[in-house]
C-alpha cells in the first residue's frame, strides 16, 4: 500500500517521481484511487487546461512543444498530457511525443506524461480527467492535453479542456475534415500550422467561411480566432498564447469557465458510474443464462431486446 498523503505532499513540492506515481495509480485503476482523488480534490482548480487536437501530421507535438517554451518564458509551470494511440495487442503506446519534446525533459518546471488510449474512442485515455487533476494539484499553472490524431472522433477533448485548440495544416484536406460536424463545434481557437506552405491562406479563408456558416452567434459571444503558425520555427506561438489568454478572460467575464468545469465534473461522475456498472455487467460473461439467451437470439427465436 502507498502512503497517499505523503505522495501528495511530495507532488505539491514539485517532485516528478511523486507525480508519476500518482498518475500510475490513476492509470492502473488502483484500489487506492478513491483515496488519491479525495486527497487531491481540495487542491485543484488552479490550472488552466488547454486541449490540442487535429488530424495526424498537422504538428500537434511540435505546437505543444512551442507552447511549453512560450509559457516557460512567462514563468509558468507546465504539465503536458500526451495521449498516444495504444497497440490493440500489447496495450502499449508509441511515445512519439516524448521524442519531440525532449528539449523540455530536463526542465523541472515542465512535467510531460504520455498516456495510452487503451482503445478508448474520442482521442482521450479514460483516465485523463484524473491525470489532469493530479497535474493541477501538483501546482501546474497550465496543462496542455494533446490528443491522439484520429480526426473525427476527437470531439471529446472539448469536454475535458477549458479551451480547445484545433490544429489544421494546408494540403491535408483539413478544410473538408473541418466541414464535418464536430470539429467546427469544438474549437475555441483554430491554428493553421505549417503556414509557410502553399495553400495556408486558402485554408484559413475556407475555415473562416465555414465558421461564418456555422452556428449563429449572439453579440458578445466568443468568435474563435484563426491563427497561422510555423510551430517548427516557433513562429506565431505568441499569437496563439494571446488568443488563449483572450478566451480565458472572456470565459471569466461571462461565467463560462465555471460552467465548463461543472459540466466536466458531471461527465466524470457519469463515466465513473457507467464504468462501475460495466464492470458488474462484465461478470455475466460465462454465465450459463447469458449463453442460453445468446444462443436463442442467434437462432432467431428471440430478439436481443
Amino acid at each position: 500500500m502507498v502512503d497517499v498523503s505523503e505522495l501528495v505532499t511530495q507532488a505539491r513540492a514539485g517532485r516528478p517521481r511523486a507525480v508519476a506515481r500518482l498518475i500510475s495509480l490513476v492509470e492502473g485503476a488502483s484500489p487506492q484511487l478513491r483515496e488519491v482523488m479525495a486527497a487531491l480534490a481540495p487542491l485543484t482548480g488552479g490550472a488552466y487546461v488547454v486541449g490540442l487536437t487535429g488530424s495526424p501530421g498537422v504538428g500537434k507535438s511540435t505546437s505543444t512543444s512551442a507552447l511549453v517554451t512560450a509559457y516557460r518564458k512567462a514563468g509558468r509551470r507546465v504539465g503536458v498530457l500526451a495521449v498516444d494511440p495504444s497497440s490493440p495487442f500489447s496495450g502499449g503506446a508509441l511515445l512519439g511525443d516524448r521524442v519531440r519534446m525532449a528539449e523540455h525533459a530536463s526542465d523541472p518546471g515542465v512535467y510531460i506524461r504520455s498516456m495510452a488510449t487503451r482503445g478508448h474512442l474520442g482521442g482521450l485515455a479514460w483516465a485523463a480527467p484524473q491525470a489532469i487533476r493530479v497535474l493541477d494539484a501538483a501546482g501546474c499553472d497550465v496543462i496542455l492535453v494533446e490528443t491522439v490524431g484520429v480526426g473525427q472522433s476527437e470531439v471529446e477533448i472539448a469536454s475535458q479542456a477549458d479551451t480547445s485548440v484545433v490544429l489544421l495544416a494546408p494540403g491535408m484536406g483539413d478544410g473538408i475534415q473541418a466541414a464535418k460536424a464536430g470539429i467546427l463545434e469544438i474549437g475555441d481557437v483554430y491554428v493553421v500550422n505549417k503556414a509557410d506552405r502553399d495553400g495556408a491562406d486558402a485554408t484559413a479563408r475556407e475555415l473562416n467561411h465555414m465558421l461564418g456558416l456555422g452556428e449563429s452567434r449572439a453579440p458578445g459571444d466568443w468568435r474563435p480566432p484563426i491563427v497561422k503558425t510555423v510551430a517548427a520555427r516557433g513562429e506565431g506561438t505568441d499569437e496563439v498564447v494571446e488568443a488563449l489568454e483572450k478566451h480565458r478572460a472572456w470565459m471569466d467575464e461571462h461565467g463560462a469557465l465555471a460552467a465548463r468545469r461543472a459540466h466536466r465534473a458531471g461527465r466524470e461522475v457519469e463515466t465513473i458510474a457507467v464504468t462501475s456498472l460495466r464492470e458488474r455487467i462484465a461478470d455475466l460473461r460465462g454465465d450459463a443464462r447469458l449463453d442460453a439467451l445468446a444462443a436463442r437470439v442467434a437462432a432467431g427465436e428471440l430478439d436481443p431486446y
